[in-house]
């Protein structure tokens, strides 16, 4: 008996929208021809010296105690865009915020973060309280840059605000890799920018 497919031809799926459905990221990315691999990815990082973090992670420390981050929007107002903004004074990359995205029916919508260096991207999916269920739009979102964009491999990051996990994708495999490090923030604050600046200044991604 053939498998029961989950994505309908006739119906139309937004990046967001698959964080809603009730199936595994393996099973949902199976449909695009894509495999998931969960291990801990070799991530590139910077050789800059980060002289401003740890006032940024000063900063952080000082106000958490005071903000409440039962929404998405607090998460990504307090914790996600200042690492964010930060990076981008790094490696001086362009920032796209709500970056509209359509390759196809089931490859569409908005990118929360769009970082764009000279010869990498990197997206950003912020996420509310969800990072498993949050990492199944990241890929979606990775393999639709990857078509638009012509790029074997692309990085990107899913976010809870406190707790940021990366991604990777290697179109020429149609391999989505998860890794299972995770990087909180204010606490690994240093290794996460460095990565983030490593990945946009990467010679080859």
């Amino acid at each position: 008996m053939s498998k029961r497919k989950i994505l309908q031809e006739d119906q139309s799926y937004t990046f967001r929208s698959y964080f809603e459905l009730p199936y595994e990221a393996d099973d949902i990315l199976a449909e695009l021809n894509y495999s998931l691999i969960k291990s801990r990815l070799s991530l590139p990082k910077t050789t800059q010296q980060l002289n401003r973090l740890p006032q940024l992670k000063q900063t952080i420390e000082e106000i958490l105690p005071f903000i409440s981050l039962s929404n998405e929007t607090a998460r990504r107002e307090t914790l996600v865009s200042p690492v964010i903004l930060e990076v981008v004074r790094y490696c001086q990359c362009q920032l796209r915020i709500e970056y509209p995205l359509v390759v196809n029916n089931w490859l569409k919508g908005n990118l929360d973060y769009l970082l764009r260096s000279k010869t990498n991207f990197l997206v950003i999916e912020a996420k509310n309280d969800d990072l498993t269920r949050g990492f199944i739009p990241l890929a979606m979102e990775l393999i639709a840059l990857s078509q638009s964009e012509e790029q074997d491999i692309l990085y990107g990051a899913v976010t809870i605000g406190n707790v940021w996990q990366f991604g990777k994708i290697d179109r020429t495999q149609q391999q989505i890799v998860q890794d299972l490090n995770l990087f909180k923030v204010p606490d690994d604050l240093e290794s996460l920018v460095s990565i983030l600046v490593g990945i946009l200044e990467a010679v080859e991604a």
